[in-house]
């Protein structure tokens, strides 16, 4: 009696079957928003990789103090002469940002990690410089190109060291200090979460 030939799947291609398989379980599975303290941790301890990651030195040379200083500029024919003429330095700019979605995924979580600058000769104001994929911040006013520092921002600027905020409802960040290559505090990474989603926060 001969043996019936398997009309199924070829015996080289079983393991070929098998790899998506086993691709779909390796890869990396939508965690459920954490709670409370936990929550916490996760945001602090993006903040701590963060504030080792981000080049302070290439932070400052995203904007110019001449694009900055149009924010402030008042022109009777062009109201919005400080957006208008806007201007990053590319290569920093994708630098950072690059480094910022990539410290967005260090926490199977959903948060955003922002770069805020202070802007140099307004003492008491700050820029937002690079905002992430999700657009969560406790801080941002929407379609602000400056704003007053928050007492946290001052505080992390002058200290060095990190800040937790939860100071508008359902939301927390870590405020963190960006070095430069002297040691000084250059910029502030905000971590910042949801504690429940809130898709159309933006939608105006």
């Amino acid at each position: 009696m001969t043996a019936r030939r398997n009309r199924g799947v070829p015996r080289a291609w079983s393991g070929f079957l098998c790899v998506p398989v086993a691709l779909f379980f390796a890869l990396p599975q939508a965690a459920a928003q954490p709670r409370g303290d936990a929550l916490v941790r996760s945001l602090d301890e993006v903040a701590r990789v963060a504030s080792i990651m981000l080049d302070g030195d290439v932070c400052r040379r995203i904007v110019s103090k001449a694009v900055t200083d149009q924010l402030f500029t008042r022109h009777p024919r062009d109201p919005w002469i400080g957006s208008d003429n806007y201007n990053v330095n590319q290569a920093a700019f994708i630098q950072i940002k690059k480094t910022l979605l990539r410290l967005g995924r260090l926490a199977p979580l959903t948060y955003d990690v922002n770069l805020w600058m202070p802007i140099e000769g307004r003492p008491g104001k700050v820029h937002l410089v690079i905002r992430n994929a999700n657009e969560i911040s406790q801080f941002w006013t929407w379609g602000s190109m400056h704003q007053d520092a928050h007492p946290s921002m001052s505080q992390v600027l002058a200290s060095g060291t990190r800040v937790t905020v939860s100071e508008k409802p359902g939301m927390v960040s870590i405020l963190t200090p960006v070095f430069d290559s002297m040691g000084d505090v250059v910029a502030i990474a905000e971590v910042a979460a949801r504690r429940q989603a809130a898709p159309r926060e933006n939608v105006k």
